[in-house]
């Protein structure tokens, strides 16, 4: 599978980017799944919910089951954060899987960036920095650069730089 990042500041825009450049990407034909890094706490069950009631009775997992989609909640208990390459693991194999956070992480990303948010940029210390979606032209970064409402010019680009273009129907 193809990794590739969505990195930026909180704020900067990064998930409406990657909800506008997913379906480009699938109608060219690719499978895609996301990975979503979140810095705080978060829980996707409601209380009174059955299982909510398993995981707060001390289930190390929780499954669920419908016709139209099932989710696996794992409770980490104690135990430290897994890594993004161990979560890559638990994917089912697609073309590509776009990782919104893990700004810090070494693989190859886009950043989102907004000079309004008052952050400075990732790229000039990021290494693996490979492009920039900003809604200002940056004349002094010598990367490759799209406005940030261009899903399709950013979907081309994330083809591009993974080289999924001989697998696009």
């Amino acid at each position: 599978m193809k990794v590739f990042g969505i990195a930026g500041w909180s704020g900067s825009g990064k998930t409406t980017m990657l909800v506008r450049v997913l379906p480009e990407l699938i109608a060219r034909g690719l499978k895609v799944s996301t990975i979503k890094h979140a810095h705080h706490a978060f829980d996707i069950d409601r209380p009174g919910k059955d299982s909510h009631q398993h995981r707060t009775a001390g289930a190390s997992e929780v499954l669920i089951s419908a016709g139209s989609r099932w989710a696996l909640m794992h409770e980490l208990r104690g135990e430290p954060e897994p890594s993004l390459e161990e979560l890559l693991r638990r994917l089912t194999p697609v073309d590509l899987v776009l990782v919104e956070g893990f700004k810090f992480y070494p693989h190859s990303k886009l950043e989102v960036y907004r000079a309004e948010i008052g952050k400075p940029l990732l790229a000039p210390n990021d290494p693996h920095v490979v492009g920039i979606a900003t809604d200002a032209p940056l004349p002094d970064i010598k990367l490759p650069q799209m406005p940030l409402g261009d899903a399709r010019a950013i979907a081309e680009f994330i083809v591009r730089h993974s080289a999924l273009a001989e697998t696009v129907a």
